[in-house]
């Protein structure tokens, strides 16, 4: 078939694609050869550009499937790498598989770098331990050689002995024929969770998957009793003890650059597999860890009935921050050893990255090469949308909060605030809602808030708030 035979083919199955989405892909596999196929390409790619990324972030692993097969055919070889990358390790085999189909077809090599923990194999492969090693990350922090991670005896005298699905149980003040029914996926009735949207402050919503109370009761039972005891990489500040946004952003203060690197799609990167071989690394066995695993990962339930798998780390229950930085422990430790490297300074807030170069970086943009490459390897991708090169010109600000000279709260947002307990003051409290819902509540907060950064200036204004609620 030649190049006008294809497009007459192709042209009445593009009044609707997604219907004939089969067909479509066959014939655009079938005539990759013609000397013209480009053109077939871009008449394809019209239609698809844009569905074929939202594919790739689709909870739904069929889908995800639809868009490695179909990134090929639709975008040159370059896009189509940064494209299939980020699904090179998917948490389901068969994408995983099918995009590194892809990757092999079009000749691309792995940007992450080697695994280094053991000698490369004489005949490398996708599975083979050594060089570049998918199951690396693929279970979590499961070492290479089959070792588990030596306890430390502080530690191993504060974890508990957990030997059977029975002591899992126990240990959240649980029957064990109550665990099962805490496991079941999706959100509606008769399940452990329940989803709901919240504004984000940049803007759209944020979708959340909150535990219901009998999970929750027992999520807090092993954060409390297990996840706290188990030490995190001090470059972690979010969900950790006596850590916060302040003691994020103080190590970056006075820099000559601050860069800033989010991570896509955080606690869902983390499945089930993941959380699993966390616990087996800690010396539990694999019935335990797979228990502790389920309590703690949510399944979805996708309209067709079909649950996806494997779980993830639910955005809403106690456990995931906990979980995920334990998940995180050896890509921070890979980072902090790349910054240092480089002159900078490295923390992380839950998926929020910062680097700061205290003298002006050399190569730039082949140190930031390096920390997408480390995410890749370690199974995160960069939302490069979101990245921030912050210069010591202009605004520099981490975690909400300025650190150009100190740490401060932006001086617009206390100036609001200022003003906002001033119109309490002379046209009452309730006037200054505006739609937040427990306005009260949210006045007490935001002091509090202040305070942790501006002590005195925190101080007087908890004072105010008191008084005109009052309290």
């Amino acid at each position: 078939m030649d190049l006008a035979g294809l497009l007459l083919e192709l042209q009445p199955l593009m009044a609707e694609p997604e219907t004939h989405f089969e067909r479509i892909v066959g014939l655009l596999e079938q005539h990759q050869g013609l000397a013209e196929y480009e053109v077939a390409r871009f008449y394809v790619s019209r239609h698809w550009m844009d569905s074929a990324s939202k594919r790739l972030g689709s909870a739904d692993p069929r889908e995800r499937l639809r868009a490695v097969r179909l990134i090929p055919l639709l975008f040159p070889r370059a896009i189509a790498a940064g494209q299939l990358r980020r699904r090179v390790k998917d948490a389901d085999s068969r994408v995983a598989a099918a995009a590194r189909a892809a990757v092999r077809k079009l000749g691309l090599a792995d940007i992450s770098p080697p695994d280094s923990r053991i000698e490369p194999p004489r005949h490398p492969g996708p599975r083979s331990l050594g060089g570049w090693n998918p199951t690396g990350w693929n279970f979590g922090l499961f070492p290479a050689d089959g070792e588990r991670v030596k306890r430390k005896p502080e530690v191993a005298t504060r974890l508990p002995e957990l030997r059977d699905r029975a002591d899992v149980a126990r240990l959240v003040g649980l029957d064990e024929r109550e665990l099962a029914a805490l496991m079941r996926p999706g959100s509606e009735p008769g399940s452990s969770y329940v989803e709901f949207d919240v504004p984000k402050r940049s803007g759209g919503v944020r979708r959340l998957c909150a535990p219901r109370a009998r999970l929750k009761a027992a999520q807090r039972a092993l954060l409390d009793n297990l996840l706290t005891h188990l030490p995190t990489h001090p470059a972690a500040h979010g969900f950790v003890p006596e850590r916060s946004t302040v003691t994020n952003a103080q190590p970056h203060t006075g820099a000559n650059v601050v860069v800033r690197v989010d991570v896509e799609d955080f606690f869902p990167s983390v499945h089930y597999r993941r959380v699993k071989g966390l616990f087996e690394a800690y010396g539990y066995g694999a019935q335990v860890a797979s228990t502790l695993a389920g309590l703690t990962t949510w399944r979805a339930k996708l309209p067709d009935g079909t649950v996806a798998w494997p779980g993830v780390l639910p955005q809403g229950a106690p456990t995931s921050p906990a979980i995920a930085n334990l998940v995180c422990r050896r890509l921070d430790a890979r980072l902090d050893a790349l910054a240092k490297k480089a002159g900078a300074r490295y923390t992380r807030y839950a998926d929020d990255l910062t680097f700061s170069f205290p003298q002006p970086p050399e190569r730039l943009g082949r140190f930031l090469w390096w920390v997408n490459a480390i995410l890749q390897q370690e199974g995160f991708s960069e939302n490069a949308p979101k990245r921030r090169v912050m210069r010591g010109g202009g605004r520099q600000r981490v975690t909400g909060l300025t650190v150009n000279q100190r740490v401060a709260i932006p001086r617009e947002e206390r100036r609001r605030f200022k003003a906002i307990l001033a119109n309490c003051r002379k046209h009452g409290v309730e006037s200054q809602a505006r739609g937040r819902p427990d306005f009260p509540a949210w006045l007490e907060g935001y002091a509090a808030y202040v305070r942790m950064v501006h002590p005195e200036l925190g101080a007087r204004w908890q004072r105010e708030v008191k008084e005109l609620l009052g309290r």
